[in-house]
């Protein structure tokens, strides 16, 4: 098996609600939409980011879990300088993501903060000036 993954999938409870957030909020284009299922974005030259109706997404996969909590999974949006850590959570903001913490300096070296979309899933937004955070970088 290849070192590298094709499509990150998100159970979306409202599916129109989500794509409004991403594709009015944040700015980003669809691919493929089906009307009640999904919605596919190309977010890199071989990764698509898929927002699928939950009842869909459990038919084919299965229940999902509930409970107290986020669930256990970050997805990060990696950039240059924390000016621009701010401006996307800014975005994240108007486009009516929760806010989760303030970006702040880690003592790893990096500068990071944190939003949640529709359905609570959290987005790090993050300036990393290691080697790994440069691999991350268009």
């Amino acid at each position: 098996m290849d070192q590298r993954i094709s499509f990150v999938t998100l159970a979306v409870t409202d599916l129109e609600a989500s794509r409004r957030f991403y594709l009015d909020g944040l700015g980003w284009t669809e691919d493929l939409y089906v009307e009640g299922d999904v919605c596919m974005i190309q977010v890199g030259e071989r990764l698509v980011f898929s927002l699928w109706q939950r009842e869909h997404f459990e038919a084919e996969v299965g229940v999902v879990a509930a409970g107290p909590g986020v669930a256990p999974l970050t997805l990060a949006h990696n950039v240059a300088t924390p000016a621009e850590v701010d401006a996307v959570l800014a975005l994240a903001r108007r486009a009516g993501a929760e806010t989760v913490g303030e970006p702040q300096e880690r003592e790893w070296g990096g500068y990071t903060g944190y939003f949640a979309d529709p359905d609570g899933f959290r987005w790090e937004v993050a300036t990393n000036p290691g080697e790994i955070g440069q691999k991350v970088l268009p």
